[in-house]
């Protein structure tokens, strides 16, 4: 399944306690993402497969992808489409293994050494950071900022040059459109799509940041 990251949202219950996971993904299927993630670090296998797959029933007739993160056990009794694996996680191959070709494999990248080995990894998208500040995961380097995300962009299009490739924490309207017009495919949000009054609005205008910013960078000369 080929992996569209421009809007890819992260559904994280202890971003937005109480709320329903399936209703937030589908509001954001509707409004304009492309694809979401499921990431729960404290929830027990079972409460995750039933979370998976609630999820599932809203996005059914959506089109838009549902991945698990880390976890592939969830991600294969639940029949999610795919997974998204940390450096810290079982490694691409071996969830490749178990998901088959069809199946959408996603990879964290931080640093460079993660990005040399990326070219021998059976993965579909990458996504970098931190690149911003952000409040809803605890990371043990500071950010990368716009000049680090350039760097490591850089290095991974030499690595995998048509692999899709995203960036993800701190990212709002306010800063995306700089994101992609550093060389990011998609940006990877939680708080700034799910953290806000209407999120089928917020993934609308998000969409239309994320794509407008594409098309300009799409018609700037090689460089």
């Amino acid at each position: 399944m080929a992996a569209d990251i421009r809007l890819y949202g992260i559904l994280d219950p202890a971003a937005t306690p109480g709320a329903d996971l399936a209703s937030l993904a589908r509001l954001a299927a509707k409004g304009g993402a492309t694809i979401l993630q499921y990431r729960d670090k404290l929830a027990e296998g079972r409460v995750m497969v039933e979370q998976a797959r609630a999820i599932l029933a809203a996005l059914s007739d959506t089109g838009v992808p549902l991945l698990i993160n880390d976890r592939l056990d969830v991600a294969l009794v639940a029949g999610a489409q795919g997974v998204h694996l940390g450096q810290a996680d079982i490694l691409p191959r071996d969830a490749r293994a178990r998901l088959g070709s069809s199946a959408i494999v996603g990879r964290t990248l931080t640093n460079e050494a993660h990005i040399a080995a990326l070219a021998e990894e059976p993965v579909d998208y990458g996504c970098i950071g931190g690149v911003f500040a952000t409040s809803n995961k605890t990371n043990a380097n500071p950010p990368i900022g716009i000049l680090g995300l350039k760097r490591l962009l850089s290095l991974a299009r030499k690595a995998r040059p048509d692999l899709p490739l995203g960036a993800i924490a701190g990212i709002t309207e306010a800063n995306a459109a700089q994101v992609i017009s550093a060389g990011a495919d998609g940006v990877a949000v939680i708080g700034a799509l799910f953290v806000r009054p209407d999120p089928l609005a917020a993934a609308q205008g998000l969409r239309r940041i994320v794509d407008g910013a594409l098309a300009i960078r799409a018609r700037e000369p090689a460089t």
